[in-house]
């Protein structure tokens, strides 16, 4: 296939917003490729790298539009991963001008369209719709395969590309094939929020709840004496983080995997402020001196596999005891299982006095479903929080005069594709939070409009509210009220935000329907 075909569905997808059009546009496209680009492509229309990162940043790329474009389209798709290959493969001494001397050859060769469609792959920043939902929806028409199929693989092998080639190639026995095993990571189970005890309830009946712990996500495997530490957005964080290694090497178990919490405490026991647990991970050298410093103390909630067995598709009551039969009680998180109101708010105040966040309400009969956020976890904590993804930002005035200051705070439309806007705030930023943020998005700015400046949507931030409710300034129809900066999120990217099914969930709730 021709890249300029590509980018050409690209920019079709962009100018709709109904997403039966979206996917069957994109369906058959992914039809009729050819065996050597198939993976590619689907993962170039989620806006995906089969290399992840190609260590060019957006001024770099910014650079090349005096690059003259190719008068005809030439490009083929896999022509394009060859260079993104060699480009991401280059290292050493005078790497970056080899970057960017092959970049321009790459330009050199595209077309206008194909400039601009290569440009957005780059620096992430592909927001047609196509998000990989959407993709997997396509793929599944494409291959006939039923879409639970479909995405099941993609949790389980967490590569678009690799499914693609799967789901084309070898169908329903390709999709099939794909299975928990140790050190390959799955993505995480999430959870949507729930208005409080009797909401949780009244939802799941008897329920497990369990403390919310406000440190950071971790997948822990372990085969035979190899043990590998994965984050939420399955990094591979092993070596920063040696507390965790030396735990599972003192359990008599050879193969498992367990989903947990990695937090630092203070000597009381109550957590330290998040960041100080994130300093923890974002350190690769001198982690000794780091660990000495501020240790990290563990806690894990479920586990995912044991002894060759996936415990994926059992109940939750099923992997908890397997976690209980593996893990003393100091290293599992404190859990209560109960249908009484009364007693769960005293259990989630007693973890709202230890300092943490509040509590997870959770079916015990539902499976592990990876890499989704469904009913089956419930979050409930003391304010209402949402993460959501920084789309603008204005300059700020006062003694803010120079800083960039007041959010504008958009929520995943999955529907739709992109970002649904709910509000604006400057409130809860302290000095600190004001120089961070200014540095970070004047960094991915991508255009201004008087004094605000329009940036990438890559940035996550916790924010609190009192509710939702009907506003019409914004597309949506929805607002938050009393919205204020809790922190950002650093172990969290933009796809991982919070949804718009989501804050409308809420706002029937507010409105008791």
């Amino acid at each position: 296939m021709l890249f300029a075909e590509l980018a050409a569905l690209s920019e079709r997808i962009a100018q709709t917003r109904k997403r039966s059009e979206k996917i069957a546009w994109m369906a058959e496209s992914i039809a009729a490729l050819g065996p050597d680009e198939r993976s590619v492509a689907v993962m170039y229309l989620a806006g995906e790298l089969a290399q992840r990162k190609l260590g060019v940043g957006y001024a770099q790329v910014h650079a090349l539009r005096d690059v003259p474009p190719a008068p005809e389209p030439s490009l083929r798709v896999a022509e394009v991963n060859e260079a993104f290959a060699s480009i991401a493969g280059e290292s050493g001494p005078g790497s970056a001008g080899r970057r960017v001397a092959a970049l321009r050859a790459l330009f050199a060769r595209a077309t206008t369209s194909e400039q601009a469609y290569l440009a957005k792959l780059i620096v992430g920043e592909l927001r047609q719709g196509a998000l990989q939902s959407l993709v997997l929806d396509a793929l599944a028409r494409a291959s006939g395969q039923p879409i639970e199929l479909v995405r099941r693989a993609q949790m389980l092998a967490a590569d678009l590309g690799v499914v693609a080639e799967a789901a084309l190639e070898r169908g329903e026995v390709g999709l099939r094939g794909f299975d928990l095993a140790p050190l390959r990571p799955v993505q995480p189970m999430l959870a949507e929020p729930a208005a409080g005890v009797e909401d949780a309830l009244q939802r799941l009946g008897t329920a497990a709840f369990e403390w919310k712990l406000d440190g950071a996500r971790i997948q822990v495997h372990k085969q035979g004496d190899a043990v590998r530490v994965f984050t939420r957005s399955l990094q591979d964080v092993t070596a920063r983080v040696p507390e965790v290694v030396e735990l599972m090497a003192q359990l008599p178990a050879r193969e498992l995997i367990l989903d947990g919490e990695a937090i630092a405490l203070r000597k009381d026991g109550r957590p330290l402020p998040f960041q100080d647990t994130m300093r923890r991970f974002g350190r690769q050298l001198k982690v000794e001196a780091a660990r000495a410093e501020r240790s990290l103390s563990l806690f894990f909630f479920d586990c995912l596999y044991s002894e060759g067995q996936s415990l994926l598709d059992a109940p939750t009551e099923t992997r908890i005891e397997r976690l209980h039969g593996l893990l003393p009680e100091s290293t599992r998180v404190p859990r209560l299982v109960t249908a009484d109101a009364a007693s769960a708010e005293a259990f989630m105040n007693a973890a709202l006095e230890a300092g943490h966040e509040g509590v997870m309400a959770k079916a015990l009969d539902a499976p592990y479903a990876a890499g989704r956020r469904g009913a089956s976890w419930l979050k409930l904590k003391l304010a209402h929080t949402l993460d959501l993804v920084v789309l603008a930002v204005e300059w700020g005035g006062g003694r803010r005069t120079g800083m960039l200051s007041n959010l504008h705070l958009g929520a995943r439309d999955v529907e739709h594709g992109g970002f649904a806007m709910l509000g604006k705030t400057f409130k809860g930023l302290t000095d600190e939070l004001l120089r961070f943020q200014t540095e970070q998005f004047l960094a991915r700015e991508t255009h201004r409009d008087g004094h605000v400046v329009y940036v990438r949507p890559e940035l996550v931030v916790e924010i609190a509210f009192s509710d939702v409710q009907t506003s019409p300034h914004y597309p949506s129809g929805l607002a938050l009220r009393f919205a204020r900066v809790k922190r950002y999120r650093p172990d969290k990217t933009a796809a991982e935000a919070d949804t718009l099914e989501t804050v409308c969930k809420l706002h029937a709730l507010s409105r008791g329907e």
